[in-house]
C-alpha cells in the first residue's frame, strides 16, 4: 500500500502542503484494517504533463512493478498524470500485475470493470486542461516580451545585468569581452564543446560564477 502526492502550490506553501498530505495518507492507510503503509511518493512542483522528470512517481511505479506495492492511493487523476497515453499505459501495466490505483476525487478504482473506461475519459479532460494552461502561460510570456518586459536568470546569464528600472537590462562590461570571444570562436568554426574547453583553459569566469572551472 502506498500513496502518491504531487505538490504544485506556491513555494512558501509547499512544505506545509506536503506535510499535510503525507500525514493524511499515512493515517488513512494505517487506520485501515489489513493495509500496510509502504510510503508516500512525492513530486514537488513538477508538471504532470510528462512523467519523465517525476522522480517520486517513477520510484513508486518501479516499486509496484517489483511487487513491493499492491495498491496506490492518489488524490485525483490530474495529480497522477495529465497525459492520457501515459496514464492509461501505466494503469494497464499495473493491472497486469494485479495492482490497483484509487483516485479519491473521481472515486475511480482501476481494477473495477468500469475503471479503465472512466479513467480514459477523465484523463483526457485533465490533459486538455493542462495543455490549455500551458498555452495561456506561453501566450502571457510572448505578450510580455512584445511589450518589452522580460526577466532573466541574471546570476547565470552572461553579458547582462538587471537595470535600475523594472524590465531593463544593461551590458556587463567585464563579461562583454567573454561574449565577444565566444562569438569570435563560433565564427571560426569551433563547436560549443571546444569553445567551453578554451574558456576553461583561459581561466575565464563562467556565467554561474564558479571562477575558472566549468563551462558547458
Amino acid at each position: 500500500m502506498a500513496a502518491y502526492a504531487r505538490v504544485s502550490t506556491d513555494h512558501e506553501d509547499q512544505e506545509s502542503s506536503l506535510t499535510a498530505q503525507t500525514d493524511y495518507y499515512r493515517k488513512k492507510i494505517l487506520q485501515h484494517a489489513g493495509w500496510q503503509f509502504a510510503g508516500v511518493f512525492v513530486d514537488d512542483g513538477i508538471s504532470g504533463l510528462s512523467t519523465n522528470r517525476r522522480e517520486g512517481f517513477n520510484r513508486m511505479i518501479d516499486s509496484c512493478l517489483n511487487s513491493d506495492i499492491d495498491l496506490v492511493l492518489t488524490k485525483s487523476i490530474s495529480r497522477f498524470a495529465r497525459n492520457t497515453v501515459d496514464t492509461v499505459n501505466i494503469i494497464r501495466k499495473l493491472k497486469e500485475k494485479g495492482i490497483g490505483v484509487y483516485f479519491e476525487k473521481e472515486n475511480i478504482f482501476t481494477l473495477d470493470s468500469k475503471g479503465e473506461f472512466l479513467l480514459t475519459i477523465m484523463s483526457s479532460l485533465a490533459q486538455e486542461e493542462s495543455r490549455s494552461i500551458s498555452e495561456n502561460v506561453k501566450w502571457g510570456q510572448r505578450k510580455r516580451f512584445a511589450d518589452g518586459k522580460m526577466s532573466l536568470a541574471y546570476s547565470r546569464f552572461l553579458g547582462y545585468d538587471k537595470g535600475e528600472e523594472k524590465y531593463t537590462i544593461v551590458v556587463n562590461g567585464e563579461q562583454a569581452d567573454e561574449v565577444r570571444r565566444i562569438f569570435f570562436l563560433f565564427l571560426q568554426g569551433y563547436s560549443s564543446f571546444q569553445i567551453a574547453k578554451i574558456m576553461m583553459d583561459e581561466g575565464a569566469e563562467p556565467p554561474c560564477g564558479d571562477s575558472g572551472k566549468w563551462w558547458y
